[in-house]
């Protein structure tokens, strides 16, 4: 896609805000790719600084989606994000409904407090981070038998995304697990009060959300068979960064009430050369 070098920067820097995993494991994509994966996580990044800031910044968000539905029907827009963005979405010929799940889904942010069922916390997970699994899929030309398998990696990521910011989601006042798991193990809340109190129990109720997640990941990743070796180097990293997330706050699950466990730099670059030597 045909996106200045100087837009592609800034685009970049919304990137790397955002997210350190996706954005140093990104590096080891082909450059024509990762000028799209950019592209791609800027727009969720941008839209996602609006459901996730103190206080929400719910106009500036439904502003952002007019001005996207507006580009969309060929009317000029001054917004880098959204015109790049709609640039890829006509260039991949990515499905109307995609985009909508994703924007439903960060409207339940706005909206949505509490998840009554794991099959409610699926359809979030679906528009907020299964999509982004399918858009990749897209952009690597991946067969659509892929597409589930993508799908359950994308799931995998944002709930281990929830698991390491219990103390990050209690301050946004939201809760992504199921009220059906904290009956199972006899909790209230997931506060910091309560993991204090009830220890084992939310320790067993933490654990209980990484076995679920890891049961997801490994399913997905049977799906890596579909991708091509220029590709897979950067998946495979974050996808193992993911797993060494879930391996530190398994040791202590009570750990994500202290500190936000995150791989540095080095070790996801580390990762990536291993990956691209091994692979």
């Amino acid at each position: 896609m045909e996106v200045k070098l100087q837009e592609i920067n800034q685009l970049s820097l919304i990137f790397k805000s955002g997210s350190r995993t996706f954005y140093n494991s990104s590096k080891f994509f082909p450059k024509p790719y990762r000028k799209q994966v950019i592209v791609l996580y800027a727009f969720v990044r941008s839209v996602d600084d609006f459901v996730d800031s103190i206080p929400q910044m719910t106009e500036d968000y439904y502003k952002f989606k007019q001005d996207y539905n507006l580009c969309l029907k060929n009317q000029k827009a001054d917004n880098l994000v959204i015109k790049s963005f709609v640039k890829l979405k006509q260039e991949l010929k990515l499905p109307d409904s995609w985009i909508e799940a994703f924007f439903s889904s960060m409207e339940m942010d706005l909206n949505k407090k509490v998840y009554y069922s794991i099959d409610e916390v699926k359809q979030y997970m679906y528009g907020s981070a299964e999509i982004i699994g399918l858009i990749m899929c897209k952009i690597m030309k991946l067969p659509e038998k892929s597409y589930p398998y993508a799908c359950l990696v994308g799931r995998a990521f944002q709930y281990i995304n929830f698991i390491r910011d219990i103390q990050e989601d209690i301050h946004l006042n939201r809760n992504y697990f199921p009220r059906q798991d904290y009956q199972k193990f006899n909790i209230v809340s997931k506060s910091l009060d309560e993991s204090q109190n009830n220890s084992e129990q939310m320790i067993n109720f933490i654990r209980y959300q990484i076995n679920r997640s890891r049961q997801w990941l490994d399913q997905g990743e049977y799906g890596f068979r579909y991708i091509p070796h220029r590709f897979l180097v950067p998946i495979r990293t974050a996808s193992s960064m993911y797993r060494w997330t879930l391996d530190k706050i398994d040791v202590n699950p009570l750990i994500v009430y202290n500190e936000k466990i995150k791989p540095n730099k080095l070790k996801i670059l580390q990762y990536g050369l291993k990956n691209l030597i091994y692979f």
